[in-house]
């Protein structure tokens, strides 16, 4: 029996694709950078200090990673990180409910021709379960795949650590090998997480927050304009 993952255009056997919502499939204009305002501000760091903007940088660094690991790394201490935590989420939540999200153009349609085809689609986010959800909602996406994954769902560690991917993996049961699995995003965390769950295809898109010299060092095999062009690759005609 011939493996998928070895067949002459490996991401033909692709059976199971985790994507990464904002940045890659979900456009939201700045928010994390306004919603961290809100959460620096919870916490006494008021903007144009030098602190906000070390702290700014920071954030910008690590888009991609778990929010709550970010702000234990900023604030030091897990109560401190908590209370960012909570005003980042819901600054961002209000941002969402304020109609300031959309897809990614051609993301929707990207995800639906990937079903269409058989493959099981998965997104995942560094966000808390309340704010994914506020984006799904803002999306009209509630319905758009079987299952979406955030930190928590996966025992509480985000990228770039592999167990969202893995989960995905474990949950669906739509791959019978890691290599089956194909792990798409914006950041050099998404990257990692693909790489180090095992993925047979780990792929960056230019629609988010780290260029391609960052998201190949991470580990992508593919860099593609945008999500929008997924269906192309898997076909093996990208």
């Amino acid at each position: 029996m011939t493996n998928p993952s070895t067949t002459t255009h490996p991401t033909t056997g692709i059976r199971l694709v985790v994507l990464d919502m904002a940045g890659t499939t979900v456009a939201d204009g700045g928010l994390v950078e306004r919603a961290f305002d809100a959460a620096a501000r919870e916490l006494g760091v008021e903007p144009g200090t030098p602190d906000h903007a070390e702290k700014l940088d920071y954030v910008r660094a690590t888009m991609g990673e778990s929010k709550i690991s970010v702000f234990r790394h900023l604030f030091g201490t897990e109560e401190l990180a908590r209370r960012a935590n909570a005003a980042f989420e819901k600054a961002y939540g209000e941002l969402v409910d304020g109609g300031l999200v959309a897809p990614v153009p051609g993301a929707r349609e990207a995800v639906e021709e990937i079903l269409a085809g058989g493959r099981t689609v998965v997104l995942t986010t560094g966000f808390a379960r309340v704010t994914q959800d506020a984006v799904l909602a803002a999306l009209g996406w509630q319905d758009l795949v079987q299952l979406t994954l955030c930190p928590a769902d996966a025992g509480g560690r985000g990228r770039p650590f592999p167990d969202m991917v893995l989960e995905a993996f474990l949950r669906t049961r739509a791959a019978e090998d890691v290599r089956q699995v194909a792990v798409v995003g914006d950041t050099s965390y998404d990257m990692l997480s693909g790489v180090r769950a095992g993925a047979g295809l780990v792929a960056g898109v230019r629609t988010g927050a780290h260029g391609d010299e960052a998201l190949r060092e991470a580990g992508a095999g593919h860099v593609l304009d945008s999500v929008a062009g997924l269906p192309a690759l898997l076909r093996g005609t990208g």
